[in-house]
Parts: structure tokens; sequence; C-alpha cells
């Protein structure tokens, strides 16, 4: 019997969600009956149009898709083992386990985000690396929003009041919601998603999820399940859960920190640390990796039109690519550590990224640094804010860096390039045939 017969014959599972991390980490793919899934296996598997990797976030395709087979072609849901898990939410035994997608051929999908992590971390192994992470993702709890015209505000909590202050690491303050997160807890535990400590972050009903550290794989599969598990606990309790980078006007944003270290794959000793306490030349280089090559992947770490409200000056956020020891106002952070567990921590990124490709770029970047032996800048000291601002300021500067950048397409894949550059230009597109509030409300009547 096969793990995932065994699986499912040993819980008495019932139903089947196949999921599949589409180009927004939307989970899609397809609910069928145990049995017919069981059946499935024996033969090829699930098939899906190819096309869901080019799926918008509003669902829709670019109107060129020549990213895509002509045709369309059907792709083959490959479930991998490793993922399967029980949905704690629902009454009838249900499983869900995350799949690959392979053409007829048998080869990848290479247009899918899950393949293109895989691709960077096939990289570090050829070389003999091994690297690990450890995601910290923040968002924020929010009222019940049935009109999108109006702005989001902090629900009511325990106490029957809305949280108006900043309450960063208030104890009292989290559990103002503390039936939602017995259940965050109660489900992170029944699906095996390894979360650490929970805090609350500076902005009103705002939290922060730490993971413990990992495989790279296994932890993008845990963020995609863990942002189902929050927004179906708070959705019981009538509130909303939301992973924007940038949500409420007046309110800090939301990122999704990737702390990164690489090991020798077959000794397990931190290539970051050196045997005297200080760093090692190989991580010198994946920082400069990340200095240099970051700007040009923000289509991977800051995916949406509103990734970029984020990351503005004075805030919590990042405005450039430098590093400094245990500086928080640094794009690189590099923590107080001893040298097994150097690691650098990634603030670039927003909790809205998906987190394969999140996890994929930053791992892509730091590698090309350690395989071209780059040399970062020094180490800034004092606020990195008040140094220029180089990071892309719009959707529209991050694509047209990411399509010049010729490393990252040999690293990533030209096909992959080109399908985040269709599918994230016709969601701008979207977004810019738009008229908003702030346009009626000064435009209106005064030009």
């Amino acid at each position: 019997m096969n793990p995932l017969e065994e699986f499912i014959r040993s819980r008495q599972i019932t139903e089947v969600e196949c999921l599949v991390p589409d180009m927004s980490g939307i989970a899609r793919g397809k609910i069928l009956p145990a049995e017919k899934f069981l059946r499935i296996l024996r033969d090829r598997g699930l098939r899906l149009p190819e096309s869901i990797f080019i799926q918008t976030v509003t669902g829709e395709y670019p109107d060129d898709e020549d990213v895509t087979s002509p045709e369309n072609f059907d792709v083959y849901m490959i479930p991998d083992a490793t993922t399967i898990r029980t949905v704690p939410w629902y009454q009838e035994p249900t499983a869900q386990v995350v799949c690959d997608c392979l053409y007829a051929d048998g080869s990848p999908v290479d247009i899918s985000p899950r393949y293109v992590l895989k691709r960077v971390l096939d990289l570090y192994d050829a070389r003999g690396w091994k690297p690990i992470v450890a995601p910290e993702l923040e968002f924020f709890l929010v009222a019940i929003n049935k009109d999108p015209d109006y702005p989001l505000v902090p629900p009511i909590g325990r106490s029957g009041r809305q949280e108006s202050g900043r309450q960063a690491y208030g104890i009292d303050a989290v559990n103002e919601f503390d039936p939602i997160f017995e259940d965050v807890y109660d489900f992170c535990e029944k699906q095996e998603i390894d979360v650490d400590t929970m805090s609350h972050e500076a902005g009103a009903a705002q939290i922060e999820i730490n993971f413990n550290h990992g495989d790279p794989l296994d932890l993008a599969d845990q963020v995609l399940l863990f942002k189902r598990t929050v927004r179906e606990a708070a959705i019981r309790h009538n509130v909303y859960a939301t992973f924007m980078a940038k949500p409420m006007q007046n309110e800090p944003g939301s990122a999704m920190h990737v702390h990164q270290s690489v090991v020798d794959k077959v000794t397990g000793q931190n290539l970051f640390g050196a045997a005297d306490g200080g760093d090692t030349d190989l991580f010198m280089s994946h920082i400069a990796g990340l200095q240099k090559y970051l700007p040009y992947a923000m289509p991977m770490l800051a995916p949406n039109v509103n990734s970029y409200r984020r990351l503005v000056q004075g805030s919590d956020a990042p405005i450039n690519v430098h590093w400094g020891r245990d500086n928080r106002t640094t794009g690189f952070r590099v923590p107080v550590s001893p040298p097994e567990a150097r690691r650098v921590e990634n603030r670039v990124a927003g909790a809205d990224a998906n987190p394969y490709l999140a996890i994929a770029a930053s791992l892509a970047c730091g590698y090309i640094g350690m395989v071209q032996a780059l040399e970062p800048t020094d180490p800034v000291k004092g606020s990195a804010h008040r140094l220029a601002f180089t990071l892309p300021r719009h959707q529209t500067d991050a694509l047209a860096k990411f399509n010049a950048c010729k490393p990252l397409k040999e690293t990533l894949g030209d096909r992959f390039v080109a399908a985040v550059s269709y599918v994230k230009q016709a969601e701008y597109e979207a977004y810019q045939r738009v008229i908003s509030s702030w346009e009626r409300e000064n435009l209106l009547l005064n030009v």
C-alpha cells in the first residue's frame, strides 16, 4: 500500500482536495471522493489546463498567451505524498495534498511556482549545499467588509472595543482575539504546520507568526496551508484575516521575512559561520547576491500594485538593499548569532507574496552571489532609511527590471520570467482601469 492510500484508509478519509499553488499563491485544483482519488492514482493522475499558471488574481487571463501552448494543453497533477494532511475544519474526514504538475511527456511544468523553487534547490544541491529557511508572516485581522469601496477597520475584540493604538508585542492585545488563535494553533497542530511564536505587531490587530526553520519546499507548503488556515479560523469568528501587503491607509504593512542560511548537505555544517565566530566569504557573497539581484526579482517578492504601498520611507519596511548587523531598518539583517546559526533575514518580501516564489527569489539571488563570488557593501550603522531609496517604486518599474536581468532568467528559466510578466502586466492594466475614491474625493469638483 502506498503512503497516500495508507493515509486515506487509516483515517477513513471520504474526500480529497488536490491543491496546486498558482502564480499568485492561490490554491487551485480539484476536489474528489477519496475512492476516485485512489483509482486515479493508479492511472496517470488528475488533469488541469496549463493556463491556470497564467491566471491572474482576478481570475482573468492575459490577452497574449504566447507563454503557454496555443492548444492550452492539459497538465497532470501528481500528488506529493509528503504533503498530505487532514483538513481539520470539516465535519467529514477530508484530506488535502499539494501536487506538482507534469506535461504528457513527463517533463515538469516549468512555469509552476512549486517547480521553480525546486529548480533553485537543485542548483544548490548540485554544489553540495542545502538551504535552510524560516519564514515570519504578518497579517491583519479586520472587521467583515462586504463593500470594497469602504476602508478596512480593526474588528471588535473580546472587550467589545476596536483596537486603536499601537500595541506592538502587547500580550493582552493578542488575547483580545484569543478564540481565533486557539483555533489557529489547534488547526496547525492537526495539519503538522510547524509554527513557533506569535506576537502582536505594530498595526492595529496586526499579528506575526514565526515558523521553525527547515527545508524551503516544506516551509513554502506550510505557508500555503497556513494562509488557508488563518482565513478559515478568522471567518468562523466573523472576522477577516488578510495578508495584503498594505491593507489600511494609516497602519504599517505586512511582511514575510525570510531567514536563510546554507549548510553542507553531507555534514550539516553551517557554511555562513566561521570557526572563529566571524562570517565566511561564502556568507558575504550570499549577502552581496541579495544586494545586487533582489531589486530585479521584485515581482516575486512584491507581486501586486498594493505591495509597493508598504515599501515607503518612515515605515518598518526597507526601502533599499543595504545590510546591517541586528539592524531592522535594512533590507537584509544579520541577527546576532553563533556560527552554527549564522543567517541573513530578507526583510523585503510582503505577506502577499507567493511563498514558493518569494523563497525561490531570495535563495536564487543569494546563490548567484555565491557562484559569482560577489562582495557586499559595508554594513550600515544607524538607520538605512536616511539613505537613498533604491528598490522599485511601482509594479511597472519592477517588471521592467525583472525582464532585463539575464542571470535571473538563467536561474529561474526564461519561460517562467515571461509567465510572471504576462500575469502581472495584465493585473496592472486591470488596476489602471479602476477609478479610486481618492480621485473622486480630490478631483471630482476641483479640476
